[in-house]
């Protein structure tokens, strides 16, 4: 068997995978409002099954992880592919041009929710998996695979089903397929993402609201109690001004700097294209080096007094903001949540600190040594060399793999830049989708050859 060989298996293949993913696509599976979990979990467990993998549906507090194993020896390279087949809500309905879940192809690109985040991607894997099994009876390694529902509901059962299962995961990497490939339409290396902490700022003045020329000037205004706070967090300069904020910042490594100055961007056209005049302070900061090296304070609202039509001089009588952190390695949840309400305490300790959610960052070095199986792997089956991204900006839950378990992570997506995942009109690009199960394949032979030191092949 060779790559050629199985390139050729799945182009002659790709009518029939088609149809099952439209039939996976079809299966609503909403973990926020629970509709359709148990049963593309139970489909999902049949479909590992058939290809001959152990398959479990394992319980959690939430929905279930589906989790297969396919041993082909103790001592070989284990691979885990990991995935999700929860997806958001289509809503608004409206905005959608086809149903979010009738699957219909237009202009080349698949249209329904989930099938770029994530079931398009990971069905991808599926095939890859099974498109060697039909070619050779075998895997060229051992692989694990394990697919939660509550990912878009920010994961928050998997840290400890990783911690209660780590005996079934035992592996020498994981390799993510999610989110979308560069702007430019490169294929795409991730080695890491930034983790997230979610809170809010609530301060309250009196017991209701006021007359702002009776009370003004003499009843707190929580309004300002949050302006002068926030003023306090970040300076003009972009630089957050929370005591410790950057202790564990790392700086980057050369070949970090190296591979993002290789990205491709253009940031008037960036400007352009959002209407902007200028980028957030600091302005002599690359934008690549922002959302992959440096942590961020956001203002995601600000709540507060009367915001109807005219006037109203009211003074109210409490306000709110939420708000963000993005996190970079070597950064924890847990000592920046610290790190904030020491802050507010120091401040403004009459304002309320509300935890709402975290999700640690995670990196796995450009230098280690499966990047260059996976860098030919994907050259091979995309017909382009990849882009190497040291981390994207936004969150996944690869801590759990980096951190519980000790064991590099990496990303390589397959859908297109404008997928627009959690909007109406998801969409994938059918010739994606076809090389997503060609990539797939070929990074399990390249990584297995470069174990086993098999320089003959692929």
């Amino acid at each position: 068997m060779t790559l050629n060989d199985v390139f050729s298996w799945i182009d002659s293949h790709q009518e029939s995978y088609l149809e099952r993913l439209f039939e996976y696509l079809r299966m609503p599976s909403i973990s926020a409002h629970g509709q359709g979990m148990t049963e593309v979990a139970d489909y999902l467990q049949a479909l590992l099954e058939k290809l001959g993998l152990r398959a479990e549906a394992v319980p959690t507090k939430g929905w279930p992880v589906l989790l297969g194993h396919y041993e082909k020896d103790p001592n070989a390279l284990t691979v885990l592919l990991y995935g999700h087949y929860d997806v958001q809500p289509p809503d608004p309905l409206g905005a959608w041009d086809s149903p979010p879940f009738e699957p219909t192809l237009r202009n080349g690109r698949i249209y329904a929710r989930g099938v770029g985040d994530n079931k398009g991607q990971h069905f991808a894997q599926l095939l890859a998996l099974e498109s060697l099994l039909d070619i050779s009876g075998e895997l060229p390694c051992n692989v694990i695979v394990m697919l939660e529902g509550e990912e878009e509901i920010g994961s928050p059962h998997l840290a400890d089903f990783v911690k209660t299962h780590q005996d079934r995961l035992k592996a020498d990497l994981v390799i993510t397929s999610d989110g979308p490939v560069h702007d430019s339409g490169r294929a795409t290396l991730m080695f890491g993402v930034r983790g997230i902490v979610s809170f809010e700022l609530r301060a309250k003045g009196a017991n209701r609201d006021l007359h702002s020329g009776n009370w003004g000037g003499v009843a707190p205004n929580p309004i300002w109690t949050l302006v002068h706070l926030l003023s306090t967090m970040k300076n003009i300069d972009g630089l957050v001004t929370i005591d410790g904020f950057y202790d564990d910042v790392l700086p980057p490594t050369p070949l970090e700097l190296e591979a993002l100055a290789k990205l491709p961007i253009n940031v008037e056209g960036i400007k352009q294209n959002l209407g902007l005049k200028r980028l957030d302070a600091p302005a002599e900061r690359p934008f690549y080096e922002r959302l992959s090296l440096f942590p961020t304070l956001t203002i995601n609202g600000f709540h507060a007094g009367y915001g109807g039509p005219g006037s109203k001089t009211v003074l109210p009588h409490e306000a709110f903001v939420k708000g963000d952190i993005r996190l970079v390695e070597a950064q924890t949840t847990q000592d920046i949540f610290a790190k904030l309400e020491r802050h507010v305490a120091r401040h403004a300790p009459e304002v309320e600190v509300i935890r709402l959610g975290a999700m640690e960052p995670s990196k796995t070095p450009l230098e280690h040594p499966f990047t260059q199986p996976l860098v030919k792997a994907i050259r091979h089956a995309q017909q382009e060399e990849p882009l190497l991204v040291p981390a994207m900006g936004g969150s996944l839950p690869d801590y759990v793999f980096t951190k519980l378990l000790g064991i590099p992570a990496f990303v390589v997506p397959y859908a297109n830049a404008d997928e627009a995942n959690h909007a109406p009109n998801e969409n994938l690009e059918l010739r994606r989708f076809f090389k997503g199960i060609k990539t797939g394949a070929a990074m399990l032979i390249y990584l297995a050859a470069h174990v086993s030191g098999d320089t003959n092949k692929p």
